[in-house]
């Protein structure tokens, strides 16, 4: 009796043990989803001091030029027209060092890297700066650093990791780091960014600039686990003044009634989200495409990208003008152009609905997805536009303008994208 008495005794402990651990396990709770408010950069202007079409052209022709310079990783020249931080750009908000340091930074699925303007910079736009010297976890990071060789036009000076590169009508250079980034409540640690020390050209985008990218300097390969290279939008309407945009960080709260594509891998644009694209309805019409029009070439470039940089979606040319004439033959109205939209009209109509298909999905976009309005109201037009002369014009790209309302869902680490309908401005 005695040994069996000490043999419950010496056993409590570890009972005891065992179910408190259940215990926490099952009042533990579930990780909240991480989520950002999404700022049009607009939303503080009057409406006379909204972008006008010929800006949007100008914005997106610049826009297409750095699409086309990631084909190998070589510098895109210097556009003339609108840079990117006053037509369309969407602002999310971080808190950069320790202790944190408020930034509001344009949010970018093309591009990898982030970068900040840094105290002392040279031609930055704005007033707001991110002062390093202030940050006790600021550190310049070394070349020897593997983040140094994945930087753009990366080289060294003094053992110090610098970058060179070009962004819209911009060039600037500047100090690759590492520091504290905070997204919401997440912290992530040493997260590697460009300190602008110079900027040439049009201004930047003055608070900086978030890449989420596929390449290892974005943000899904910089969070590691965090996230599970996963994310999510909805976009508001540039023009709208009351929104609820989000952008959704991992894979909790993400929609789960939504459909997919597939996400197309190409070596030579990596950054980039190709989907397939097999057709599009204008509609219950299919227009009639050449193969060429949407086929998928790593080669090339060509195919179809989702982006959130480029305003309004642009076309290669055989699909736009497909596109175009089928939309005029639906209007049987006089047509004009305004700026670089060819399909305008200044008399009220109702827009057919245009629908995008992929693999295993389709987006019908309503009318304010399909026509845009110019800035006095009196014209409206097709918002659309063939890719421009100047670049490599192969590749389709589904703006944010046909975007806004949705949300879109990047889910990497499942190789796919999906889109579902979702009121963010009213």
């Amino acid at each position: 009796m005695a040994s069996s008495s000490s043999s419950s005794s010496s056993s409590f402990p570890f009972i005891l043990f065992f179910t408190l651990l259940c215990l926490c396990k099952c009042n533990a709770s579930p990780r909240l989803p991480t989520t950002l408010t999404i700022i049009p950069i607009n939303s503080d202007l009057s409406k006379s001091s909204l972008p006008s079409l010929d800006q949007i052209d100008a914005h997106d022709k610049a826009r297409l030029i750095f699409l086309d310079s990631l084909a190998a990783k070589k510098e895109a020249p210097i556009a003339s027209g609108t840079p990117f931080h006053q037509a369309g750009s969407y602002l999310v908000k971080a808190n950069v060092g320790t202790p944190g340091q408020a930034l509001l930074m344009a949010m970018d699925t093309s591009y990898d890297a982030a970068w900040v303007p840094c105290s002392g910079c040279i031609g930055c736009s704005g007033s707001t700066r991110f002062g390093h010297k202030n940050s006790s976890s600021f550190r310049p990071l070394r070349c020897a650093m593997p983040q140094c060789r994945q930087a753009p036009n990366s080289f060294c000076a003094a053992s110090w990791c610098r970058f060179k590169a070009t962004y819209g009508a911009s060039s600037f250079e500047g100090l690759m780091s590492l520091d504290s980034l905070v997204l919401a409540d997440d912290t992530l640690p040493k997260y590697a960014f460009g300190c602008l020390r110079q900027v040439t050209g049009k201004p930047v985008l003055s608070q900086g600039l978030l890449g989420l990218g596929r390449g290892p300097l974005s943000l899904l390969s910089q969070a590691g686990n965090l996230y599970r290279n996963t994310f999510s939008y909805c976009l508001p309407s540039f023009r709208s003044s009351s929104f609820t945009g989000t952008l959704r960080l991992g894979p909790v709260g993400q929609p789960t009634r939504i459909d997919f594509t597939p996400l197309l891998s190409n070596p030579s644009r990596p950054t980039l989200y190709y989907v397939n694209m097999t057709g599009i309805r204008v509609g219950r019409r299919f227009v009639n495409l050449p193969p060429s029009a949407l086929a998928f070439d790593p080669a090339t470039g060509a195919g179809t990208i989702f982006d959130s940089g480029t305003m309004v979606t642009r076309l290669v040319a055989p699909a736009y003008a497909a596109v175009r004439d089928e939309f005029r033959k639906r209007i049987k109205l006089p047509v004009s152009s305004l700026g670089g939209y060819d399909t305008c009209f200044t008399e009220p109509f109702v827009p057919p609905t245009i629908s995008f298909h992929f693999d295993g999905m389709f987006v019908t976009l309503p009318r304010e997805n399909v026509v845009i309005d110019s800035s006095f109201g009196t014209t409206t037009c097709l918002a659309m536009a063939a890719a421009p002369d100047n670049v490599n014009s192969v590749v389709n790209v589904i703006a944010s303008y046909q975007q806004q309302n949705h949300r879109v869902l990047y889910d990497v680490a499942n190789s796919r994208i999906g889109v579902s309908r979702e009121l963010c401005s009213y």
